[in-house]
């Protein structure tokens, strides 16, 4: 009998825990910061029906030389994928990769990275690592950067792929407060000139610092880039638009920016689109209230709207994030 107490009570105990965990809420919203970690620059796409997130690992430049991943089939659970791509693949890279910018094409995922704070005579610039996945693993495409001159007076950094809308690639980037344009070719080898003959085209903007990205809504070009210091409480991000991805672009104004009851420094971002609809996502770092090293910086995700002209609306930073969205 002692035996057939103990095993009802066992059972007794595992049917009241597992009542208690299947009764457990699911989490309402993704809260800010999305997952755990100093990350920063996050680049968001969807590939299918997951979204996926790439960060720069934030850390000192010396220590910063390998990128995770992270994905998710709602915006709310994510999964960490760990070092897709790290500098011992990258022969050339030997210090501060970061600013990550991802295309799917042909089936492969070619990894646009920014390698070694270049300057001008030294080795680095942006590479491309390709995968068959992905969550990787990537390895260097080219054995050398794609962009490894300093071209109008731009740090190659902070680079973003952009696909127009008659299929062509374009990769804009840039630091020290210039940006550039520049046709890609079909199997992102190099460059195409313009033309006129020029294959870096300037498209920098007022008060242009970094980080740049580009989208079309409704036929219209949409240009942003972060102001400020990235590791000051300036730190913003300011829009633009055109009707052509050329600009000229004149600035509109800032949508994201700190507040002081939430975090500092809120910058460096990439929007998402949910497919067939008008939804939009702002993904974003921030620095805590109590964080003071420049290095702790966090990924974070809130809704993005336009108003009934198209112009984008302030963007409200929180602490919940946002709620479920399956694909």
């Amino acid at each position: 009998m002692p035996f057939l107490r103990l095993t009802l009570s066992f059972a007794l105990l595992f049917t009241l825990s597992f009542g208690c965990l299947a009764q457990q809420p699911q989490k309402p919203t993704s809260g800010n910061p999305v997952f755990p970690g100093w990350y920063a620059d996050p680049e968001g796409t969807i590939f299918g029906k997951t979204y996926w997130i790439y960060p720069t690992y934030s850390a000192p430049y010396n220590q910063q030389v390998f990128f995770d991943a992270f994905s998710s089939p709602d915006l709310v659970n994510w999964t960490k994928h760990s070092r897709i791509l790290d500098s011992t693949a990258v022969k050339w890279a030997k210090r501060a990769m970061w600013a990550p910018a991802i295309v799917e094409k042909g089936g492969k995922y070619f990894l646009f990275f920014g390698a070694n704070d270049v300057h001008e005579g030294e080795i680095g610039g942006i590479g491309v690592a390709v995968a068959n996945n992905p969550a990787g693993p990537f390895r260097d495409y080219l054995g050398k950067p794609l962009v490894g001159q300093i071209h109008n007076g731009a740090q190659p950094i902070d680079q973003f792929v952009f696909k127009d809308k008659d299929n062509q690639y374009y990769l804009i980037y840039g630091g020290w407060s210039h940006c550039n344009i520049a046709r890609l070719k079909d199997d992102f080898t190099g460059f195409l000139p313009f033309p006129d003959g020029t294959t870096f085209r300037e498209i920098t903007p007022k008060n242009y610092v970094e980080g740049p990205i580009m989208f079309v809504r409704k036929g219209v070009y949409y240009f942003m880039w972060s102001e400020g210091g990235w590791t000051g409480p300036d730190y913003s991000v300011a829009y633009a638009t055109s009707s052509s991805p050329f600009g000229p672009f004149e600035r509109v104004g800032k949508i994201l920016q700190q507040d002081p009851k939430v975090a500092r420094g809120a910058g460096h971002h990439s929007v998402i689109q949910v497919p067939g609809t008008d939804e939009w996502y702002i993904i974003y770092h921030r620095r805590p209230l109590t964080e003071t090293d420049g290095n702790h910086r966090e990924t974070c995700i809130d809704r993005m709207y336009f108003d009934e002209k198209g112009g984008i609306m302030p963007v409200k930073i929180t602490v919940e994030g946002v709620k479920a969205r399956k694909l």
